[in-house]
């Protein structure tokens, strides 16, 4: 028996029932990255898939799979957004009724999008405040209604749909030493790990999840699913709470190692890919590139491939991206400085204090009364971030009273 079919997957048959809604997305070979680590490193590109994203694989391949009777019915899911515009788009191809639970969080553009591609098959409704929180609604909301709910992970045919991919990649690539698989709930890693153990089983598989929401690396650890009690919602496309309990058994055996990514070394990812090889990507869909540096010496002369997952990402999100990345990287600084109450204060620290590259970027008093200032909140961008440690001993060297708000996270939370 095989992993396949030990979980009823049957890849090859999900990519004849797709084949029709689904493109065979770009394996790009990547000269940049491939230069600066010494390997040869592909992209596959999921992020130009219809809906930008893999996920309509999954959702097409179990909307397919239905009986007419259940689809007369109609169909549920909850999604952060791009299940939810696979299921829409599924929804509007086959003509038949959509109900769709998005966080309220969801951003405005995947929202927008889902709606694009529902058209008039597809009801929206915002609940909750993380996906796990939506799911419950619609679960609930399935049962009244006597509908069937189409899981963004946990289901056997939303796995083996994303597990075409894999096959794709096989039939392009042979030799293949790496591939470097984003996770949220697990589909994507399940079902393309799979396919991938049963038909290249020297592959190695590495499962990356963002730090802030490591559902499946808290199953590992546990040895089955576990609910986290609190996440970073910033890579909304893998921010969950709970891998899902087929997938975890799946990952358990295909799985050769768990890559955790701080949140800001995501956005430098996604920075990077979009100035250097004109690439844009949600931050889900920067996990895989953000992983490969830390296994520089491991990829060395071998074939690599990273799934760039979506590029459903929001305009709007770019400042914020920005500064994740500019703190990440030691670029960026919030300090409280009480500022002696007398002329030329601030004059005196720009003088005294800045390097020749350090600039102000925020300067804000927060005030004691109408009369008198209280401490000021100061934000300073080093053009190096070797440049800390000479602002810091300047900062004592003239006896300034500061606090240092990049390590305080529930101060900084706060005040920035």
């Amino acid at each position: 028996m095989s992993i396949l079919t030990d979980f009823d997957l049957n890849i090859e048959q999900a990519r004849e029932r797709i084949k029709s809604a689904v493109q065979k997305t770009p394996l790009q070979y990547n000269e940049r990255i491939s230069t600066k680590y010494g390997a040869n490193v592909y992209l596959k590109r999921e992020d130009l898939q219809i809906v930008r994203s893999y996920k309509l694989r999954g959702a097409y391949n179990m909307i397919k799979s239905l009986d007419t009777d259940l689809l007369k019915k109609g169909v549920v899911c909850a999604s952060a957004g791009n299940h939810a515009q696979g299921f829409a788009f599924g929804c509007s191809e086959m003509e038949i009724k959509g109900v769709i639970f998005m966080p309220k969080t969801t951003p405005k553009q995947k929202i927008r999008q889902t709606k694009m591609f529902g058209k008039e098959f597809v009801e929206i409704i915002l609940e909750g405040d993380t996906f796990d929180d939506c799911a419950e609604a619609a679960k609930k909301y399935t049962v009244e209604h006597g509908m069937t709910f189409v899981p963004p992970f946990d289901h056997p045919r939303i796995i083996e749909g994303q597990g075409t991919i894999a096959l794709e990649i096989l039939e392009e690539l042979k030799g293949v030493d790496y591939v470097f698989i984003p996770v949220g709930g697990g589909g994507l890693c399940a079902g393309v790990g799979a396919y991938l153990k049963t038909h290249s089983p020297e592959t190695k598989i590495v499962a990356v999840e963002p730090e802030g929401a490591a559902s499946m690396h808290a199953a590992f650890v546990a040895g089955e699913p576990v609910t986290l009690k609190k996440i970073d919602k910033f890579v909304d496309g893998a921010a969950v709470k709970r891998a899902g309990d087929i997938t975890y058994a799946i990952c358990k055996k295909v799985v050769d190692d768990v890559c955790l990514i701080p949140e800001g070394e995501v956005c430098s990812a996604i920075l990077r890919i979009y100035n250097e090889d004109a690439i844009v990507i949600e931050p889900a869909g920067a996990l895989a590139t953000a992983a490969i540096k830390h296994y520089r010496e491991e990829i060395k002369g071998k074939t690599v491939v990273c799934i760039i997952s979506g590029s459903n990402n929001d305009i709007d999100r770019m400042q914020e991206i920005k500064e994740r990345s500019l703190l990440f990287e030691g670029l960026k600084h919030y300090f409280i400085i009480r500022f002696t109450q007398r002329p030329s204060a601030l004059k005196d620290f720009v003088n005294k204090v800045l390097g020749p590259h350090d600039d102000i970027v925020r300067f804000e008093y927060m005030k004691k009364n109408e009369k008198e200032n209280g401490p000021a909140l100061v934000g300073i961008e080093l053009n190096s971030r070797e440049d800390y440690d000479a602002l810091i001993a300047r900062m004592y060297e003239f006896e300034y009273d500061f606090t240092v708000l990049n390590r305080d996270n529930d101060l900084f939370t706060y005040l920035v």
